[in-house]
């Protein structure tokens, strides 16, 4: 009989991705797999044939306000009734939580059902969700063994596995790049950062005005692609916007540097594609989360950490330091070629078999 897996996943796209990545090895190894969200997940999975995907309504606790707390209450309770009568029918044989508000109704319902179910946390300090889910959860697969904020009682359930990324991120080959031609792509994460849009511009046209060669790759919204391309045909910048594409491969293989924001999942990428990067937290991250992963991956040596208070004053002398002491670069990308993820998903697969065969 073939397994069951239920996946669940909050709603963006640091939580999203990873998932996405793991259904789709899941469902190689023939496992049958289903994979929940919210309404903000669905945007990013509405154009996947291959997933069998079930909407579970969700909110964070909302404070401040007693109706809206006690709104937010009564919407996880639903959300926690609604997962139980799902897990009861299907029965799966793990559940996979990914982390996000979205996921909690689901691993707290397979709590009360007595299923298994396993938590994954990529961020260097452990998020609420899966904080809350510690002492419920059968393991704790993490990417690194330096996350912060779960207690020493738990030490016995952590695994370290990697990043969960895509396997053709994983699987691609290392390509050297000219660093004579700056090639920057800018992420703003899976919302797009509206503060890159307004300041990083100005910063390519000082680099322009330098005689500095670039051509610049721009994630933004939408209602931004206007004002964005006005002004770099205006500055005469070389220069390609998009807004959220699953294509994602594409712009990291024409890039030499990355500016982006830090959630754990698109640093993770970057490191495995061997990309250079800028990394700028969002300031209002969760338990300022992104700022502890920056922090992280500039301390490996893989990147640079640039606070957003910082972007006018000291982003261009950083971009200019890079493009004229090529050994900056150099030794950022000598440290990222010692690291991959490669094994993860050996290492998944050797948990997930433990799992159902009882063995752990």
């Amino acid at each position: 009989m073939t397994k069951k897996i239920l996946i669940a996943t909050g709603g963006t796209g640091g939580h999203i991705f990873p998932a996405y990545s793991l259904a789709n090895y899941l469902i190689r190894k023939k496992y049958n797999v289903k994979l929940t969200s919210d309404y903000r997940g669905l945007k990013y999975l509405k154009n996947i044939k291959n997933l069998n995907i079930v909407k579970i309504p969700s909110s964070p606790l909302a404070k401040g306000n007693i109706l809206k707390l006690l709104f937010s209450f009564l919407v996880i309770i639903y959300s926690i009734a609604r997962s139980f009568f799902l897990l009861l029918f299907e029965r799966p044989s793990i559940v996979f939580g990914m982390g996000g508000y979205s996921s909690f109704p689901i691993c707290i319902a397979a709590s009360i059902l007595r299923i298994k179910f396993v938590i994954y946390e990529n961020n260097l300090i452990i998020g609420k969700a899966n904080k809350y889910l510690l002492f419920f959860a059968k393991k704790i697969f993490v990417s690194y063994k330096e996350l912060e904020g779960i207690s020493k009682k738990y030490k016995n359930k952590i695994f370290e596995i990697g990043n969960l990324v895509r396997e053709e991120i994983i699987n691609e080959r290392d390509i050297k790049k000219n660093f004579d031609h700056l090639k920057i792509l800018v992420l703003g994460g899976s919302q797009a950062a509206k503060i890159f849009a307004d300041q990083l511009p100005q910063v390519f046209a000082q680099l322009k005005n330098s005689n500095i060669p670039l051509k610049i790759y721009q994630q933004c919204q939408k209602e931004q692609n206007s004002q964005l391309s006005q002004f770099y045909k205006n500055a005469e910048i070389n220069f390609e916007i998009f807004n959220f594409t699953e294509k994602i491969s594409k712009y990291y293989s024409e890039a030499n540097l990355v500016i982006t924001r830090s959630g754990a999942s698109v640093l993770g990428e970057l490191i495995n594609m061997k990309i250079p990067f800028i990394s700028i937290p969002l300031p209002s991250s969760a338990d300022n989360h992104q700022h502890k992963n920056a922090e992280f991956y500039e301390k490996k040596g893989y990147g640079y950490l640039l606070e957003e208070k910082d972007i006018n004053s000291k982003l261009f002398a950083l971009i200019n330091s890079i493009f004229n002491d090529k050994s900056l670069v150099n030794n950022i990308l000598l440290k990222q070629r010692q690291y991959s993820d490669k094994d993860i998903f050996r290492n998944l697969n050797i948990q997930i078999e433990e799992i159902i065969n009882g063995k752990n």
